[in-house]
């Protein structure tokens, strides 16, 4: 079924929109970036080096433009979208996609890293919000989109240093639309499952597992994932179409997982939770004060 028929049943607007995306030279930004400009959406775009922002600026013609923002340079957000704002007077859509995958035990990644793995995942779309928040609260309207992960509602063995950033991106997600529902902001958290991206590949970083008892567990994980890369399921495309829908919506969803992988990994987390739950609940109330 094409994209744009999966939200036929709810009430859309064609009106174009502005967007900033944040690390649009591959993967999911790319290819949501090429998929607005066709569609006729205004593009800001954020990329790390001068020559990408400007070959972007320079395709997209008047109709987007490139910025040069790393996401853990607090200073360069606040100037990316100051100037994003002055070129095209608004942004109704804000999609923090920065980001990468920090793959290893917990044990064997070290602190550097896990710093390094928050300051992008965690700590660059909170510089963005920060710095967008006052002008979409002055507009009363706009969409942001975290790009979480079916990551940041499973873990996996060796991927818990991801899974961590993940869960603290889909937390923010969730309670940014409870601080802001009332103002006429829109929150959506969108979990992928495996996309042909580059994240299982150049994009990931990967600390070999040297310690035997984590070989059947998380080395074996690693092997396929690196395996699956290029492989992947997910096609960006037809995310990017269904973002495109998804912004037109009149009630979004707080949460979107795209593709098989991440509906199924999403279903038997939360029922596995439940039947979990319904297991400890007497235990678990007999904790409080007695009536």
């Amino acid at each position: 079924m094409a994209a744009a028929h999966i939200f036929a049943s709810f009430r859309m607007s064609t009106t174009p929109k502005t967007w900033f995306i944040t690390g649009v030279s591959t993967g999911f930004g790319a290819s949501l970036a090429e998929l607005l400009l066709e569609r006729g959406d205004t593009v800001a775009a954020t990329f790390r080096q001068q020559p990408q922002a400007d070959d972007f600026t320079r395709k997209a013609g008047g109709q987007g433009r490139g910025f040069v923002c790393d996401v853990t340079n607090e200073a360069q957000v606040k100037q990316a979208i100051a100037d994003a704002i002055g070129a095209f007077g608004h942004l109704d859509v804000v999609v923090n996609n920065a980001g990468y995958g920090s793959l290893g035990s917990i044990e064997e990644i070290d602190a550097a890293e896990v710093q390094r793995q928050f300051d992008v995942n965690v700590f660059g779309p909170l510089h963005v919000l920060r710095a967008v928040l006052p002008h979409l609260r002055e507009r009363r309207s706009g969409h942001i989109i975290n790009i979480t992960s079916i990551g940041g509602l499973k873990t996996f063995p060796g991927v818990g240093v991801y899974n961590a950033s993940k869960f603290a991106l889909e937390a923010i997600g969730e309670s940014l639309a409870q601080q802001v529902g009332p103002l006429g902001i829109k929150v959506t958290n969108i979990e992928p499952s495996g996309f042909r991206t580059d994240w299982a590949g150049r994009s990931a970083s990967f600390v070999d597992t040297h310690i035997d008892d984590y070989k059947a567990t998380v080395g074996e994980n690693l092997k396929g994932i690196q395996s699956y890369s290029g492989r992947q399921p997910g096609d960006p495309r037809r995310a990017a179409e269904i973002m495109y829908d998804l912004v037109r919506q009149e009630n979004p969803p707080l949460h979107l997982p795209l593709g098989k992988a991440a509906v199924k990994g999403a279903r038997e987390k939360f029922t596995a939770l439940v039947t979990e739950l319904e297991g400890v609940a007497e235990t678990g109330n007999s904790a409080d004060f007695p009536a």
